[in-house]
């Protein structure tokens, strides 16, 4: 029996594509380069399943006209790089995983939390450069994490994820704006009031972070006019998605000192950084780090395979987006 053939857009850890290549047909990513447009219509074109990444963009023009691909299985919980309208045209299912990266999501927005107020960054880099003199009283002062006001802008499972160790872990209040009402019943746990509005929760916050999904109806959601309205004390945290922000607005507002400072996991160009950004000691930035734990990035991985193999037994996979 022909297994069903799939194609690996980048390398996996090893368990993981050993796995697929014991029960598919698996083609794999050998130097782990970024495929090209023209290898993602080939690739489309030749298999019957394709294991992509949020790195990959996936429009229409890629999955051309009659693609031999039946599925897409996203390794990650956004799937704003895949045009979802066209895969649904073309007939092609599309998975991801959620889940599974939420505490590891979490933890990385608190270490960037940290990492900005504290100046840890900027720390380091003077420890490394050979210029620290030594203790002083007046020495790179940073900001206090613990009893500040924490706002969410979306209140998804790492979002929560996020309050909890926010609120218990550093006494941190809790405010949220989510574009529909959460039932009581899911803040079990959690002191945190919804906001009706995003500039509501700008203009409360001490520290905001990002918990949107990305596409067309958040791209720039934090613009100009919206970090006006931080506090100029105040610090923005993106592990969402990096179109969320307007990144050139965001490199204004750092210079002139509209907001305190940001730390950054994901960019609205990635791979490629503003070079504003590169040049600002305000800033943290991360090379999309969120999910980058050993057990994480396994347990993606064979959240994919579990859904891979639903689709192809007949079944219905946990993880279907459409």
């Amino acid at each position: 029996m022909t297994r069903p053939r799939l194609i690996v857009t980048r390398r996996w850890p090893a368990e993981v594509e050993r796995a697929l290549a014991e029960r598919f047909d698996a083609r794999f990513n050998a130097d782990d380069h970024p495929f090209t447009r023209d290898e993602m219509r080939t690739a489309l074109a030749s298999c019957d399943a394709l294991l992509a990444t949020v790195s990959d963009r996936i429009d229409a023009d890629v999955l051309g006209t009659a693609p031999s691909a039946r599925l897409i299985a996203n390794y990650g919980v956004g799937y704003s790089h895949i045009d979802i309208d066209a895969a649904t045209a073309r007939g092609i299912a599309v998975t991801n995983t959620p889940d599974v990266l939420t505490d590891c999501t979490a933890d990385l927005a608190i270490t960037l939390m940290l990492m900005v107020a504290r100046r840890a960054g900027e720390g380091e880099r003077e420890v490394r450069s050979g210029n620290w003199t030594g203790w002083r009283p007046t020495h790179m002062i940073g900001t206090k994490v613990s009893g500040k006001t924490l706002g969410l802008i979306g209140m998804g499972r790492i979002a929560r994820a996020v309050a909890m160790r926010a609120q218990h872990g550093f006494g941190m209040k809790i405010v949220f704006f989510n574009r529909s009402r959460v039932p009581a019943e899911t803040l079990a746990g959690l002191a945190a009031r919804q906001c009706d509005s995003v500039e509501e929760v700008l203009a409360e916050a001490d520290f905001v972070s990002l918990h949107c999904p990305g596409g067309a109806a958040t791209r720039h959601l934090i613009n100009r006019e919206r970090l006006a309205l931080m506090g100029r004390d105040a610090f923005l945290i993106n592990t969402a998605r990096g179109e969320v922000v307007d990144e050139a607005a965001l490199v204004e507002a750092l210079r002139n000192g509209t907001i305190a400072g940001a730390g950054l996991d994901v960019f609205e160009a990635e791979p490629k950084v503003s070079e504003g950004l590169l040049t600002l000691e305000n800033v943290v930035l991360l090379p999309h780090l969120g999910s980058a734990t050993r057990e994480t990035r396994v347990g993606m991985g064979m959240r994919v395979l579990e859904n891979v193999e639903a689709f192809f037994a007949g079944r219905t996979p946990p993880d279907r987006v459409v």
